[in-house]
């Protein structure tokens, strides 16, 4: 059996300027892979060396796959589309498979725009593929792809869900083939060295409203921090990797497993031949601030921070769960610990103007982090946000939702205009730093990371790559009301899609009502508890126990503390730290509050949805 993976061949100017980046997702399907037996695989980085679809078809047609899979994030999704046609043009007998996180969650518009895909992994893929591939051996596949948990496809006219695949309990159990990798292509631009994206934990216990990571790992779950160690000690010592980024949406969550880790990359020798960095949260850096400079001798030289927004409302919309103030408080805290701090911002909802643009300027400024991100906000289609805002999005070309491409318009300005602002914050943030800051603050690694961050910038900005300016053809504040996106207007929500949001919002609305009738209904279990407790407060005060005693009158001695249990349907809700999880069947759905009202409404949906 042998197996092609694709990696699409799709560019933006976003996270390409600080380097190229390795597809970690085709080394864990391949360790997965490997595991059960299957070895004959092959990887085709068509991203990285830019193949074109012609190249792409010489390479399958000597190749001669059985399988050939590939991969894709809202913005590669067309490519990813095309990717499988050559496929299927070269090598028609092959099975043609598409996984990634689009692909999870908008099927249905996918199998409807590109009937020539035979099947979609949802979800975490390992399993499933090694499922998928048993499958595709043994006789009858059309019957045999409906028993395996976690698949999408046609069936003449009719688009069929499996049921979901269970998500990875055992994550230590997962093995990457980082062999499969040519590691000579993946350089991390600001210290020229080799670059690989292991992760420590999958999923995220957070909701925020723009992010759909929580939805697609479903439960957070960490892995043991000396087997990680293992990992990156295989990647340091084999394939020469210099610099790495845990993959984690925020590996700092888990503290005391994040803790175990440094102690073992200092136990090893590690942080003397590899530098690494992470995304994690302000509130976390504040818990943190008295192992910052542990941390920092670990390895750890850069974090990036989500401030998202200097306005508290934005905040507040994103479900952020912080301040403004404990975002300045975070980067003085990384800033002496010697820590490198990169703020990322989002822009372009509908309430941006040329005032708040301006705003979160003055305040990356006053922060003074090391570098400063000005991006796009970009609508997901799966993300309750887009649900919120779904009026109002008028750009459904998924190409272009990159981060770097105003997908909604403000009410204030226009697109051309918001972009021209977002540049504007970037030239002025990036002047004084290259002027007064990169080349005079510190000495040693300080000094020669920062002047590779600022050479990394200035080579994409002068091959125009930065921000795409060199496709929408922006030039500067003159050419402002002359820039062209190039949206594809054909571009629409399929009608299988469309179709699918609204049942979901007929769930949705039972769901609310199910809230409504059991809220009311436990309102008056109080009431009556309540009641029952007045009536009953003579008797508690002569059993001497605060539970009332014995039915004789007599002190049971349990000094008033036993715990009362309510009514069966008690759910708890995490109201300190937001972490509490919530396992409601295969759907274990992470609880939060400032997010756990959010939360709630998911799992509440869960019950009352029928199964795909």
């Amino acid at each position: 059996m042998r197996i092609v993976f694709v990696h699409p061949n799709y560019h933006s100017g976003g996270a390409e300027i600080a380097g190229s980046w390795p597809p970690a997702w085709v080394a864990y399907l391949c360790g997965a892979l490997k595991k059960a037996g299957y070895t004959d695989y092959h990887f085709i980085d068509a991203m990285t060396d830019y193949v074109s679809h012609e190249k792409l078809a010489e390479k399958l047609r000597e190749l001669q796959p059985d399988i050939v899979a590939t991969t894709a994030i809202t913005p590669s999704i067309y490519v990813a589309e095309e990717t499988l046609k050559v496929a299927m043009e070269v090598v028609p007998n092959a099975l043609r498979v598409l996984g990634g996180i689009h692909a999870t969650f908008m099927f249905r518009q996918v199998l409807e725009e590109a009937p020539w895909i035979d099947v979609i992994v949802r979800g975490e893929g390992e399993e499933v593929l090694v499922n998928l591939v048993k499958a595709y051996e043994a006789d009858n596949f059309a019957e045999t792809r409906r028993q395996v948990k976690g698949l999408a496809f046609l069936d003449g006219d009719e688009i069929v869900s499996t049921a979901a695949a269970p998500t990875i309990r055992d994550v230590d159990s997962i093995d990457p083939d980082w062999g499969i990798i040519n590691w000579k292509n993946y350089i991390y631009e600001p210290l020229g060295v080799r670059v690989a994206i292991p992760n420590m934990a999958r999923g995220c216990p957070f909701t925020c409203s723009f992010c759909s990571q929580w939805k697609f790992w479903r439960d957070y779950r960490v892995r043991d921090p000396k087997k990680v160690v293992d990992e990156i000690e295989k990647l340091v010592n084999e394939h020469g990797v210099g610099f790495f980024i845990l993959a984690d949406e925020e590996p700092t969550i888990n503290r005391k497993k994040f803790i175990e880790f440094c102690e073992e990359m200092i136990a090893r020798g590690l942080p003397d031949k590899v530098k690494w960095g992470i995304n994690t949260r302000v509130t976390d850096v504040k818990r943190d601030k008295e192992l910052l400079k542990f941390y920092r001798k670990a390895g750890l030289v850069h974090i990036s921070l989500g401030t998202e927004a200097a306005a508290q409302l934005k905040l507040d919309v994103f479900n952020k769960e912080t301040t403004v103030a404990e975002n300045k408080e975070a980067i003085r805290l990384l800033r002496e610990a010697d820590i490198f701090t990169e703020a990322q911002f989002i822009v372009g909802l509908d309430n941006e103007t040329k005032e708040t643009l301006e705003e979160t300027y003055r305040m990356a400024w006053d922060w003074q982090p090391d570098l400063a991100n000005w991006s796009m906000y970009t609508p997901w289609p799966f993300t309750p946000l887009f649900q919120e805002l779904r009026d109002q999005v008028e750009v459904f070309d998924y190409s272009k939702y990159n981060f770097v491409t105003p997908i909604m318009k403000p009410k204030a300005l226009t697109r051309g205009e918001l972009l021209d602002g977002v540049m504007n914050n970037y030239r002025r943030f990036y002047m004084k730093k290259a002027l007064f800051h990169y080349p005079w603050r510190g000495t040693g690694f300080r000094r020669r990371y920062l002047l590779g961050c600022l050479k990394a910038f200035l080579k994409a900005g002068v091959g125009r790559t930065f921000y795409d300016l060199g496709k929408a053809g922006y030039w500067g504040p003159q050419s402002k009301d002359k820039v062209d996106f190039h949206f594809d207007e054909t571009r629409k929500i399929g009608n299988a899609q469309m179709a699918d949001w609204e049942a979901s919002a007929d769930r949705a609305a039972k769901a609310a009502e199910r809230r409504e009738a059991l809220r009311v209904q436990g309102k008056a279990r109080a009431e009556e508890r309540n009641a029952a407790k007045a009536e009953a407060a003579p008797i508690l005060t002569a059993g001497g126990g605060g539970c009332g005693g014995h039915a004789d009158g007599s002190d049971c001695g349990c000094g008033g503390k036993k715990q009362q249990q309510v009514d069966e349907f008690h759910v708890p809700m995490a109201c300190g730290g937001g972490r509490q999880q919530m396992a409601e069947d295969e759907f274990a759905m992470p609880m939060a509050c400032g997010g756990g009202k959010q939360q709630m409404e998911e799992a509440e949906e869960r019950l009352v949805r029928p199964a795909e």
